[in-house]
């Protein structure tokens, strides 16, 4: 299972021990650090971040100040020298709680926990998915049905996504991570910050780009080994 992560903390020292511990597992993928939290807002809207491992005290907002108000909250692992704020960190749901110093073995645990969730969130997904062939989208004022069998792909505009249809197009205010989120990953793949499909719509792969419905969509970069391995296997299989 290959994870996300983003560390959000003001000493560039703690970034580094995060950074060292992580290099232990391959599958885990830093895609970026910050020290001011309210720089990561936008990568967290926009990337596909599975676990945000956060600092407490920081200048301009703390990391729990910051942990209220983020729209989009992966799991959070909070890294922090004070121990008095962890009643208030799992009140927030966070997954665990590390003090610094933060020694590997317990680092080790953490991670544990953390693939754990994630196979569980799976899981429960998967089953999901089998039972619902469609997705409710809040569009102005009403709820418009939209089954997964119609769905060609998604476009993010800032703070909106533009969802694609055989049967035309909704714009709806909720970010590209969320919804894709909600979305069955058997049938539909983030191929680019700024777009979703679904994966048996795609016509054909040329370059770094698939054709959907004559739309010719962009793969990103870092999305490009996997989106061709998993759109060249499920057109093989």
């Amino acid at each position: 299972m290959k994870i996300n992560c983003v560390i959000i903390d003001d000493e560039p020292l703690a970034i580094n021990v995060i950074k060292n511990h992580l290099q232990e597992f391959q599958n885990i993928t830093i895609v970026e650090t910050f020290n001011n939290p309210l720089e990561a807002i936008n990568t967290l809207e926009k990337e596909a971040i599975d676990v945000l491992f956060l600092d407490i005290n920081m200048p301009k907002m703390s990391g729990l100040e910051f942990l209220k108000n983020i729209p989009v909250k992966p799991h959070v692992i909070i890294t922090t020298a004070y121990r008095e704020f962890a009643a208030e960190s799992y009140d927030l749901d966070v997954l665990d709680y590390l003090v610094k110093p933060i020694p590997f073995p317990r680092f080790l645990k953490s991670i544990n926990k953390l693939t754990q969730q994630l196979h569980l969130n799976q899981n429960v997904k998967n089953i999901h998915s089998t039972e619902d062939s469609y997705i409710f989208l809040k569009v102005e004022k009403k709820l418009v049905k939209v089954k997964y069998d119609n769905l060609l792909y998604i476009e993010s505009l800032k703070d909106y996504i533009k969802v694609c249809t055989t049967d035309g197009n909704y714009i709806v205010h909720k970010s590209l991570t969320s919804i894709t989120e909600e979305l069955p990953n058997n049938n539909f793949l983030r191929i680019h910050r700024s777009y979703t499909i679904a994966i048996d719509k795609v016509n054909s792969v040329e370059g770094n780009s698939v054709d959907i419905n004559n739309k010719r969509i962009p793969i990103g970069r870092k999305y490009i080994n996997n989106t061709k391995q998993i759109i060249l296997k499920t057109t093989n299989s």
